[in-house]
């Protein structure tokens, strides 16, 4: 059974990271399974760290991205807009080069609060960080739109 309030493409998600911090830094969505949403993100120039190993900050962009694409999947669109309120995350190993991939499932999808546990692997699929970040929910239409939605 679907975690998911209602049906919606991928391609229609990357639409709205034209303009955005998603855009900057290669965020992709991969696939929006029955319980879980999968992205990945390239470890290059824009995502690395002097010591040419992935940025820190890069991989909790990457795990609140898909926590907050996650939890926006999971409300009435109509009704609520989901925002970040708190994100922890062990950096467990580095990567020099290629792609990671984050994987958001749920902890706990409440009326008031949701809890995503997001997995980042490396292309070999040897983990990379661990991330936990919970959203708010509150009760106003979702604000998601595309860069010109958002004009």
């Amino acid at each position: 059974m679907s975690i998911w309030h209602s049906d919606i493409a991928v391609a229609e998600l990357d639409s709205m990271a034209g303009g955005t911090l998603i855009e900057t830094l290669g965020i992709e969505l991969v696939e929006l399974r029955e319980d879980a949403l999968v992205a990945r993100m390239p470890v290059d120039h824009r995502t690395v760290q002097p010591a040419g190993v992935l940025h820190g900050g890069a991989s909790v962009a990457l795990a609140e991205t898909i926590a907050s694409w996650a939890g926006y999947l999971a409300v009435d669109r109509e009704k609520f807009h989901v925002v970040g309120q708190e994100i922890n995350a062990n950096h467990i190993r580095p990567v020099f080069s290629g792609w990671v991939t984050a994987t958001a499932t749920p902890a706990a999808i409440g009326r008031r609060s949701h809890v995503w546990e997001v997995r980042i692997v490396d292309d070999a699929g040897k983990l990379v960080c661990i991330s936990r970040c919970t959203l708010a929910v509150i009760e106003q239409r979702s604000t998601y739109g595309t860069a010109e939605s958002r004009g």
